[in-house]
């Protein structure tokens, strides 16, 4: 099947509203089977394209510069190859021209001044390979969900220059989550960032509860939304570097199962978000 670089978008009423591109991709990998299991999945898929293959940080800037790709996934260790995914980091930041490729590491090193110097270099996402649930394709989905909310950022940022507080709120709402790995993939997702803008707007003394109001809204049992909830939380921790839960999750976890429950994560959010107001 052949990868289009655009895809039109109409609305309704037949408008052009965006130009959806499919995601160009370069992996930067010196273990063959990895390589083999990425170009497995892309091929099966018409939403990514692989530009390019190398074990080599040198040549991986001149592909980068050939073709410019979306995203790119880098090893750090490049043992059978040439140079390191450290090398670069360091050598991308001489090429960048005003864009800025969405870059996620998988590696097999857990050290915190690895982690630190990623961050501090714009890597937006840290995998580790030995970590539970690790899998290539998560990693290419999320990279799918980083540019496409990056690009959704950049339209409305033209279209609607000022954002009521509403908007606000629920920007930063999503952004929270986004930090400790609830993922908008996730369909307990929603219920959470609508749960937390309701306390963020509502007194503790309401009349209605954060389940009635979610219950409203989606016509779903109360149950159905209380599991949701849980599990996207569940998720996030099982997934999400301890770094990053510590870092941006400063409540206090039960000890005895290691993570918040919905409304313990909900009004920790909501009653840090209002003093920012």
């Amino acid at each position: 099947m052949k990868k289009y670089d655009k895809t039109l978008l109409y609305n309704e009423g037949g408008g052009l509203i965006m130009e959806k591109r499919v995601m160009k991709v370069l992996l930067i990998e010196d273990d063959l089977n990895e390589c083999q299991i990425y170009k497995e999945i892309i091929k099966s898929r018409d939403d990514i394209e692989l530009v390019s293959v190398t074990n080599s940080s040198i040549k991986a800037i001149e592909d980068y510069k050939r073709y410019m790709p979306d995203s790119i996934i880098l090893d750090l260790e490049l043992n059978d190859g040439e140079g390191s995914g450290l090398d670069f980091i360091e050598k991308i930041k001489n090429e960048i021209d005003g864009r800025y490729p969405k870059i996620v590491v998988a590696t097999n090193v857990h050290s915190d001044a690895i982690y630190d110097f990623c961050h501090k270099n714009n890597i937006d996402f840290v995998f580790y390979k030995k970590q539970k649930n690790y899998s290539q394709e998560h990693i290419l989905n999320t990279l799918l969900l980083i540019n496409e909310y990056a690009n959704n950022k950049s339209i409305v940022s033209i279209e609607k220059d000022d954002k009521t507080l509403e908007d606000k709120i629920k920007d930063r709402i999503n952004k929270e989550l986004d930090l400790i790995g609830v993922g908008i993939h996730l369909s307990g997702r929603k219920y959470l960032r609508d749960a937390i803008y309701f306390v963020i707007n509502n007194s503790k003394d309401s009349n209605v509860s954060i389940v009635q109001c979610l219950v409203s809204k989606y016509k779903k049992s109360s149950s159905t939304i209380s599991r949701a909830m849980q599990n996207a939380i569940i998720h996030a921790w099982r997934i999400t570097p301890i770094e990053d839960l510590t870092t941006y999750y400063t409540a206090r976890v039960n000890y005895e199962t290691g993570i918040p429950t919905p409304t313990e994560l909900i009004y920790y959010y909501a009653d840090k978000i209002k003093k920012d107001i």
